[in-house]
């Protein structure tokens, strides 16, 4: 059984930092979806122009005793029944200031129904700015390391972030993954201090389109580098959103360096023009 590379104290720098190599963020693994959701198949069933099968046809009704009509028992019915939810509708309006005639438009055919939230177009970020722990950094592209984790920005720019470039645009529908180092030898980088960060707080994304991204964070999470929920990080497709990443935890040295990966979880609230 491999014996657990046996923590560093004292003073002394992590070797991996000495060696100058980046931190480690764990990658999706292959088949992982990332970009834009693959079109909807049809939902098996019977086809839309297929005849349905022939139904019995009904009994004749009996006739009416002669010399007296029958009621149109029916149409009255359905009368007096919209007639009574007219009158609900207007009473619930009036009682809630709900515009009725807004709330039944359906508009243009081709207009797309009203969501909850934002959705912007794809469009690459430039600046990430966190006013909480007083963050004001560029953003450069990140792909694939040769280990296939997720790439992370030079040493020598450790001060700047990196949008994964394997996802979506902060905006877009999905997860958009932003990382960055935590320290180096020199000292703290632009995500030392991710894990204060606090629900409710923002994060704001300028864009390449001059449009900027607000997100909301929901929570600040620590994983395990080996048990991160991938599914959950990289595959949550629900609405627009954004992944904050760095590693942090205990020092294990080897091949892991810092045991966990800190995760900010946030959810696209509104947007402005820069």
């Amino acid at each position: 059984m491999a014996r657990r590379p046996t923590p560093v104290t004292g003073p002394r720098m992590p070797a991996s930092v000495l060696r100058k190599q980046p931190a480690q963020i764990v990658a999706p693994p292959p088949g992982t979806i990332t970009g834009p959701l693959p079109p909807t198949p049809p939902a098996p069933g019977r086809h839309p122009f297929r005849a349905p099968h022939p139904r019995p046809k009904p009994k004749d009704p009996p006739r009416p005793a002669r010399g007296k009509k029958p009621w149109p028992v029916g149409p009255i019915v359905l009368a007096l029944v919209f007639f009574g939810l007219f009158l609900v509708a207007m009473g619930i309006g009036a009682a809630t200031s709900i515009d009725l005639p807004r709330l039944f438009d359906r508009g243009s055919a081709g207009e797309p129904p009203p969501r909850s939230f934002p959705v912007l177009d794809p469009s690459r970020p430039e600046r990430l700015t966190i006013p909480s722990i007083k963050v004001e950094a560029p953003i450069l592209d990140v792909g694939l390391a040769a280990d296939g984790s997720v790439g992370v920005p030079p040493l020598k720019r450790h001060n700047e972030a990196g949008w994964f470039d394997g996802g979506p645009t902060p905006g877009q529908f999905g997860p958009a993954l932003i990382v960055g180092h935590a320290d180096t030898r020199t000292g703290p980088s632009v995500f030392h201090d991710l894990p204060k960060l606090k629900p409710g707080q923002r994060i704001e994304v300028l864009r390449a389109d001059h449009s900027v991204a607000i997100f909301e964070i929901n929570s600040v999470e620590h994983f395990d580098k080996g048990k991160l929920p991938i599914q959950r990080v990289y595959g949550d497709y629900s609405r627009p959103s954004l992944r904050l990443m760095t590693c942090g935890g205990d020092w294990i040295g080897g091949d892991t360096g810092y045991q966990d990966n800190i995760v900010v979880f946030a959810s696209l609230v509104r947007t402005r023009d820069s």
